[in-house]
């Protein structure tokens, strides 16, 4: 019989902060390839795992993500035993330091230890990523070891991932350290902040955090745990996105534009679950030109648009060029604008400015409901 977990799905998290896109909601809600939310995939993950008991805990701005899950119908959670669980925090100032995902856990602490099963599984909501945890929690039952953590061996580490830890492993795959990654070297493990343990160990974590510091992470005490308990790291292959900043969403959304990427990420047999949007088709006018881009239903495309993802009900006018870009939901972009490496916001409507372009790195960004 297999090894029995519940999951928990932090997006208590405090110290990353993507500029713009956050001030809306939390990362778990950003839209995703125009039609998943960021916290589909864990989820997701846990439900084609086997995984009926989930927890999501959940501190600042709520509101999006409790109606994307709803009753989690959606994410194939068997009805009859199955319960997927928001759980929510009294001290939720936006930017306190105290706003950690230990503190979610403390306050919740009683459901905790009211689950029946004897491990857990806590994943984040603001990586992308596809892992079966049926799989990582039979090997880690089967090494004997205390902490199994899932880490990702990137060469980007100077540009992007900078919000992460970076994971030091000896020979035999123990996790010596976990340290913030200064984009010092291209080459590091980044931590997935995905662990599976007893319960009682995570249970013990939480009451310790008390007497190390109240500001303290789960990660932190993973790190300090480092030394008295068998920590071990096991290699995620596949695609992986961390969304720590706006220049990763962007370059992660970006990257499954690439038919190949995104065919090996989307199988049949490993759904990605999310809250369906009816609409009518996406109408094509006369003279649009759509190349290599995702469009999502609801669009009225009567313009360019070029390695692009467009939203739901977009509409982008004549004349209009929308190059290597997101654009979101109910956005309106009038005849003749043109837009090149731009995050733009739900319901912004461009009409006066004629030409958002970045040329930096770091792409331009428009506000939610603004009016250009």
């Amino acid at each position: 019989m297999a090894n029995k977990a519940f999951g928990v799905i932090n997006s208590a998290a405090n110290y990353i902060r993507v500029e713009g896109l956050h001030d809306y909601r939390p990362i778990g809600a950003f839209t995703f390839l125009g039609r998943f939310r960021v916290i589909d995939f864990p989820i997701s993950n846990m439900s084609n795992s086997g995984f009926d008991r989930i927890h999501v805990y959940l501190n600042s701005r709520p509101r999006s993500i409790v109606e994307h899950i709803g009753s989690g119908r959606h994410y194939n959670i068997n009805s009859k035993r199955g319960n997927l669980q928001l759980l929510f925090t009294q001290n939720n100032g936006a930017s306190s330091i105290y706003n950690t995902d230990i503190n979610a856990y403390m306050e919740n602490l009683e459901q905790i230890e009211r689950m029946p099963q004897e491990y857990v599984v806590i994943a984040p909501s603001y990586m992308v990523y596809k892992q079966d945890y049926q799989q990582l929690l039979d090997e880690h039952v089967a090494s004997g070891t205390d902490i199994t953590l899932l880490y990702h061996k990137v060469d980007q580490a100077k540009e992007y991932f900078r919000a992460c830890n970076v994971v030091t492993l000896n020979k035999q795959k123990g996790v010596e350290s976990l340290t913030r990654n200064m984009g010092t070297a291209k080459e590091k493990n980044i931590s997935m902040d995905t662990y599976v343990m007893k319960k009682d160990i995570f249970i013990e974590l939480i009451k310790k955090s008390r007497k190390e510091s109240s500001a303290y992470s789960l990660a932190d005490m993973i790190a300090i745990a480092c030394k008295e308990y068998d920590v071990r790291g096991y290699q995620h292959k596949g695609y992986f996105a961390a969304i720590t900043s706006l220049d990763d969403y962007f370059r992660s959304n970006m990257e499954l534009l690439d038919f190949d990427v995104a065919e090996d990420f989307f199988k049949d047999d490993w759904p990605f679950y999310t809250k369906t949007t009816d609409a009518c088709p996406t109408q094509y006018f006369h003279g649009a030109k759509v190349s290599n881009s995702m469009i999502c239903n609801g669009c009225l495309i009567e313009g360019n648009v070029e390695n692009s993802i467009i939203g739901r009900n977009v509409h982008v006018g004549k004349g209009a060029v929308i190059k290597n870009s997101i654009i979101l939901a109910y956005s309106d972009i009038a005849d003749g604008v043109y837009i090149e490496n731009a995050v733009i916001d739900k319901w912004a409507d461009i009409r006066n400015v004629k030409k958002i372009v970045s040329d930096s790195v770091t792409p331009a960004y428009v506000k939610r409901n603004d009016v250009l």
